[in-house]
């Protein structure tokens, strides 16, 4: 008798989020520091930021009435958001990330500057 084994996690659980879909309207709101609604109703509970790959970064929420997962994958940053911080680095300012302004500024992950509140990673020294 064979069984087979389910390795993988059930969609919206703590290992496997639920994508939320891209929008430009959840990530203004995101950037102004606003709640998210959640998919299911109810408000999304922001539980941790990381960095992802290729400098895009991930934002795990949690719906608060269903307690299931979700991930807002942000954009990674744009060539221009590159240059303006390549130029910052250089002029040996403080660094914010230019999506959230000046209540964010920029921290070290390995080489790399990133965004405390977004996960993005915005250049290297």
């Amino acid at each position: 008798m064979n069984k087979k084994v389910i390795t993988e996690e059930p969609t919206g659980s703590p290992s496997n989020p639920i994508p939320l879909p891209r929008s430009k309207k959840i990530l203004e709101r995101y950037y102004a520091g606003k709640r998210l609604d959640s998919p299911l109703g109810g408000q999304l509970d922001l539980l941790g930021i990381r960095e992802g790959d290729d400098g895009k970064g991930r934002v795990l929420l949690e719906c608060n009435t269903s307690s299931l997962r979700f991930v807002l994958i942000i954009p990674k940053a744009t060539r221009a958001e590159k240059a303006e911080m390549k130029g910052v680095i250089e002029k040996g300012d403080d660094l914010f990330c230019p999506r959230h302004g000046p209540e964010a500024p920029l921290t070290k992950s390995g080489k790399n500057w990133v965004c405390q509140l977004c996960g993005v990673s915005y250049g290297k020294s």
